[in-house]
């Protein structure tokens, strides 16, 4: 347990020659917007460390070895960890070796766990007494502290091994594409401008309350931001959705919105009516779109795509849904070619086959 910087500049040091690193984070975000960063568990094959942020200045030092690009960071379903990190310093570290995605990519499972994964690769079977821990109370109790420990301890067996099955399948390249793809740091900046994206139900509204949801949904990132607030606690979806079809004109109208009466209102009323007189003055436009259920042709061509999918992934042994989510084929029945089905791995595995199933290949998206 490292919680002296005079104890962390000597791990360092030695972690700066490692070619690849071990690595897990215990973080707390119940109560704010940021996620505190409360522990970081790192592992070599020769040392396994745990870094107390809470108890130092700072742990910039751990994080130039971090943010080293000659050192590759195994994590287990990495995207939580990077966000973290790109919290701190505004894009993720690189390069990652994700081993959820190379398990699935060597034939289990696609959402494997981590438990499941290190019980299976090592025999041993995890306990999960902490998986919902408080890790900002101190000081951490000593199985507490094992838990976290074993949460990289194993990873290096794990990581060991599906390296090799990689390898041996000929797909490494196949997890370097993937894990490219999860570091790209545009996937961790919440912009307020795109916000609404979040919201799931604009398609009820018409286009001119569109236009105010959107200024609402960039109203709460903004305050959310600011105040380091859980995004409902400023406001809720369904309380972001009334106020854009009431447009209430007045803070008391506003307040007896549900959800937006007493500490909404009291706070950010006028931030709010604001917001919505933004959205009030631009020209409506269709934001979101309704969903579209398929047509019988195009239901009959998703059943095609889809059993072939199957016998692929069967054959290869790999995960039907990590091959071909849903959502990609039915990008691809839309007439949409700019998904992952057409590029990278995809495309060479099965992409080209599935284009020419989903029938016109002119579209310039689609060439090599």
């Amino acid at each position: 347990m490292i919680q002296e910087p005079t104890l962390l500049a000597p791990l360092c040091k030695q972690l700066r020659d490692v070619p690849w690193l071990a690595l897990d984070t215990e973080f707390m975000r119940t109560r704010s917007y940021y996620a505190r960063l409360c522990l970081v568990q790192v592992a070599t094959p020769d040392a396994i460390a745990c870094i107390d942020p809470l108890s130092m200045p700072t742990i910039e030092p751990l994080l130039e070895v971090i943010y080293a690009p000659r050192v590759l960071k195994v994590i287990h379903s990495a995207r939580q960890d990077l966000e973290v990190f790109a919290d701190i310093r505004g894009a993720p570290p690189l390069p990652v070796f994700d081993t959820q995605i190379a398990a699935s990519l060597c034939g289990y499972d696609d959402q494997i766990g981590y438990g499941a994964l290190v019980e299976s690769i090592t025999g041993h079977k995890l306990p999960k007494l902490h998986t919902r821990a408080d890790w900002e109370a101190r000081p951490l109790p000593p199985d507490q502290l094992h838990y976290a420990e074993d949460d990289v301890r194993y990873l290096r067996d794990v990581y060991r091994c599906l390296g090799e099955k990689l390898d041996a399948l000929g797909r490494t390249d196949w997890l370097a594409e993937e894990c490219a793809a999860l570091t790209d740091p545009a996937l961790y900046h919440n912009a307020p401008r795109e916000a609404f994206r979040r919201l799931k139900q604009g398609h009820h509204l018409p286009p001119a309350g569109q236009m105010v949801l959107r200024e609402l949904a960039a109203w709460r990132e903004i305050t959310a931001q600011q105040h380091n607030l859980p995004r409902g606690w400023v406001a809720s979806d369904a309380a972001l959705m009334e106020t854009a079809l009431a447009a209430p004109p007045t803070v008391e109208a506003l307040g007896r919105i549900a959800g937006m009466g007493g500490a909404p209102s009291r706070k950010w009323g006028n931030d709010v009516l604001e917001a919505i007189r933004r959205g009030q003055a631009s020209a409506p436009e269709q934001l979101w779109v309704e969903p579209q259920r398929l047509d019988r042709q195009q239901q009959a061509l998703y059943e095609r795509l889809q059993a072939r999918v199957r016998a692929i992934a069967e054959q290869m042994k790999i995960s039907a849904t990590l091959l071909a989510p849903r959502r990609e084929l039915l990008k691809l029945i839309a007439g949409d070619r700019s998904g992952a089905l057409a590029r990278g791995w995809r495309r060479a595995l099965i992409g080209e086959e599935i284009l020419r199933m989903c029938g016109d290949r002119s579209n310039p998206a689609t060439a090599p």
